[in-house]
């Protein structure tokens, strides 16, 4: 069994194709805070993971996705700190994995060279981040980050993005896996049958091409406003409408998602594991109101003790 509080979990977890890897997902302090500010922040955020049983650390890589979706931004985009720079200068608190994201298409791709030799290998890991759309100007496309990485540093282990309602996504994690993908980290699921429908055509397309799949890690996010459920579906997250009924019409709207985010874990962990498809989860929030990333600490407290992980969780 492997040892989640070993900073190298992450890495033999993915290596190994095993289930139950366990993540949880920032967002890094936005670009004009105060160093004071940042280290306040962090300190805050370290309290709250302090007590969880988790693998990692995702630093998301915050980038202006209007041209993929015209219309108005429910939360408005503030530019974000690097998160490999975050990571290094305020997070060395964190004895765990970085899983540091990269939308390769802001860099050139002599500052990625830079990132890829200088990383941890170790500790820090890698998810690549194409254009938000096909019009978008890319200093680097996702292709020539990937060629680069195997090129520069093949030995840092890489994951990939999959959108689970998107058509024809398995096709795409296929092709994500032989250009070095080792793992793929799902965009926000609250459709748990777009999601098992993507794995089921993963698991299989790798079975007729005999590869070993690699483990998807669904994320999940709690909602406890209409605006959150708002930005939700403005990033593109397919919300049923009988979820989304559920949720505008509750008494209490985080409540109620909490209780939606856990019957998807239960759903899809019962159906990876009937499969025999590694999987796992990350937990973020993608609202800042203190009510739902404390939820979302619970979140993943209650995952870990779902997942039957190592050692029990803090309440």
């Amino acid at each position: 069994m492997v040892d989640h509080s070993d900073s190298a979990a992450f890495r033999k977890l993915v290596t190994g194709a095993e289930s139950g890897i366990l993540l949880f997902g920032i967002t890094p302090p936005r670009l004009s805070a105060d160093p004071e500010r940042i280290r306040e922040i962090t300190a805050a955020t370290l309290g709250r993971l302090a007590a969880l049983d988790m693998d990692g650390l995702a630093l998301y890589d915050i980038d202006d996705e209007s041209d993929r979706n015209p219309a108005e931004r429910p939360f408005p985009y503030l530019p974000t700190m690097d998160p490999a720079t975050y990571h290094a200068d305020y997070l060395d608190g964190w004895n765990r994995s970085a899983i540091i994201y990269r939308c390769v298409g802001k860099y050139a791709e002599a500052e990625l060279r830079t990132w890829l030799q200088t990383a941890d290998s170790d500790r820090v890991h890698g998810v690549f981040v194409g254009a938000s759309s096909k019009d978008k100007p890319a200093l680097t496309t996702l292709s020539e980050a990937q060629a680069l990485r195997r090129d520069v540093r093949p030995d840092l282990l890489l994951g990939g993005v999959a959108i689970t309602e998107r058509p024809e996504e398995h096709l795409r994690l296929i092709a994500k896996q032989e250009a070095g993908c080792a793992y793929f980290i799902s965009q926000v699921v609250y459709n748990a049958d777009a999601a098992k429908s993507m794995v089921s055509d993963y698991f299989y397309a790798c079975r007729e091409r005999r590869l070993t799949p690699k483990p998807v890690l669904f994320t999940l996010s709690v909602c406890g406003s209409t605006k959150t459920l708002a930005f939700l579906e403005w990033l593109g997250v397919d919300v049923p409408r009988w979820l989304e009924n559920s949720l505008r019409h509750a008494d209490d709207t985080l409540a109620e998602s909490y209780e939606q985010c856990m019957a998807t874990a239960r759903d899809l962990i019962a159906f990876c594991r009937k499969l025999g498809m590694p999987f796992g989860f990350l937990v973020e929030s993608v609202s800042i109101r203190k009510a739902e990333i404390e939820a979302s600490t619970a979140l993943a407290d209650e995952l870990s003790r779902l997942l039957e992980r190592g050692r029990p969780c803090a309440r």
